[in-house]
């Protein structure tokens, strides 16, 4: 009975926050734009009007699947990690080079370049986790810090190592083609089915294996993780390779998929918005392709208001920080919270009076 209402509960809150956010990206369309009902609709119809805008909706969401999927396994052991989004690049700079220096066959070649490149972010997140596990650091400050040493450091790589000396822009050499992902429709790649599958893989993990059991206790109580013999320093550093890898194979996938040459000179920004999702999405796998494809579903739309009309897409990160502060505000809506435990909590013990009075 108390579960249904805290789900019920969940979804309230969670409609809530994405309807205030919502209400307030239409007010400030109203107050900004001088064609406000083109806005809306380019934000909210449009990108459902054609086929090709869905599938790009489509393809919006595969690299939010995988830094969501990310996110959704570190936050679970209670570890507020942010090296996702340096993870991501990271990922996608390896992911670049296997194409560019490695000869395979066309099949196997990204299938490689991916797993390097979870190697890679594994790599990085053992770093970071070692760093607070055992060292006793800040998760938050390290993870947010490595972000920008990683982003350093790729950038000297993407200039002086691989950069394309023919190239007019700031990128690596041509990928080769034996290495790119191909198109399913239109520009989105078999991405796609890797996103899909690392779902399926995920919430196995994370609800029906033991040591994903266990991150999910870790996070619920680490306190009587502890107690129960859980070694919970070992499994916080596991989640969080396991995440970095995640978070990295989605941008070599980004990369393979969407790009002939590595072309990034900053961070993508797929890091942050994973934290978005795994907040929509209570760091539940299975929940993350919904989460994924309303933020790709707005990311589509707001890149067609800008076209269309006369609102900028930073309208977009908007929507998304104020569905954030709603979902962090511990007290938003727990008047309602309190209710449903109250009303649960009176119907069972009028259920139990009534079975006492039948015996």
């Amino acid at each position: 009975m108390i579960s249904k209402r805290e789900k019920f509960f969940d979804i309230a809150r969670s409609a809530s926050a994405i309807a205030l956010a919502m209400g307030v990206a239409f007010a400030l369309i109203l107050l900004t734009s001088k064609m406000p009902g083109e806005a809306i609709k380019s934000l909210i119809v449009t990108p459902f009007s054609t086929k090709r805008y869905v599938w790009r909706i489509l393809e919006r969401m595969v690299p939010l699947v995988f830094t969501g999927l990310a996110v959704c396994i570190m936050f679970s052991s209670n570890q507020f990690n942010l090296a996702g989004e340096g993870a991501f690049f990271a990922g996608g700079m390896t992911g670049a080079s296997v194409a560019i220096y490695m000869n395979l066959p066309f099949g196997l070649h990204p299938v490689v370049a991916v797993i390097f490149a979870g190697l890679v972010g594994a790599i990085i997140m053992l770093l970071v986790s070692i760093l607070s596990v055992k060292l006793g650091a800040n998760m938050l400050v390290i993870s947010l810090m490595v972000n920008y040493v990683i982003l350093q450091f790729g950038t000297h790589i993407n200039t002086y190592v691989i950069r394309d000396p023919q190239w007019g822009g700031n990128g690596s050499y041509l990928m080769q083609k034996s290495a790119l992902i191909p198109p399913i429709k239109y520009t989105t790649s078999y991405g796609l089915i890797f996103a899909v599958l690392m779902i399926v893989v995920v919430g196995l993990y994370i609800y029906h294996t033991k040591w994903g059991y266990s991150v999910r206790m870790i996070g619920a109580n680490i306190s009587f993780a502890q107690y129960s013999g859980i070694k919970v320093d070992s499994v916080i550093i596991s989640s969080q390779l396991i995440g970095g890898a995640i978070a990295a194979m989605g941008g070599a996938v980004e990369v393979l998929g969407f790009y002939k040459r590595f072309e990034w000179n900053a961070l993508p920004g797929y890091g942050w918005t994973g934290v978005t999702i795994a907040i929509l999405a209570g760091n539940n796998p299975w929940k993350v392709p919904l989460a994924a494809f309303f933020l790709a579903y707005l990311e589509v739309g707001s890149g067609l208001m800008q076209i269309n009309a006369d609102i900028q897409p930073e309208m977009l990160d908007i929507i998304k920080a104020i569905i954030f502060l709603f979902f962090a505000a511990k007290n938003f809506l727990a008047p309602l919270r309190q209710k449903l435990v109250v009303k649960a909590a009176l119907s069972e013990l009028n259920e139990n009076k009534s079975v006492e009075a039948e015996v």
